[in-house]
């Protein structure tokens, strides 16, 4: 299986999502293409640390919005989900 074109894996990307109260921070991780992201948390020790060992400069905001259309009909990130589903559980 071969990389598509322009994928460069010594590419990485932080986004950080919130810097919490109890130190904790929240964060998106991507390599090589930064729409595809895991989400991680993190102390901030840790965190100052897994930076460096990846070579990053962290940056702030979440990506923008994904259009609905059928294509991009599985982008999500569990922030999302979550969000959505506590406005849901407000409604009630």
């Amino acid at each position: 299986m071969s990389n598509p074109p322009n994928f460069n894996p010594n590419l990485k990307f932080v986004r950080i999502i919130e810097t919490h109260a109890n130190g904790l921070v929240e964060f998106e991780f991507a390599v090589g293409e930064p729409g595809l992201f895991v989400e991680l948390l993190m102390a901030q020790a840790p965190f100052d640390e897994f930076c460096a060992m990846h070579q990053v400069t962290p940056t702030k905001g979440r990506l923008q919005p994904v259009q609905d259309d059928k294509e991009q009909e599985w982008d999500w990130s569990l922030r999302a989900e979550r969000e959505q589903h506590l406005r849901h559980d407000n409604k009630a």
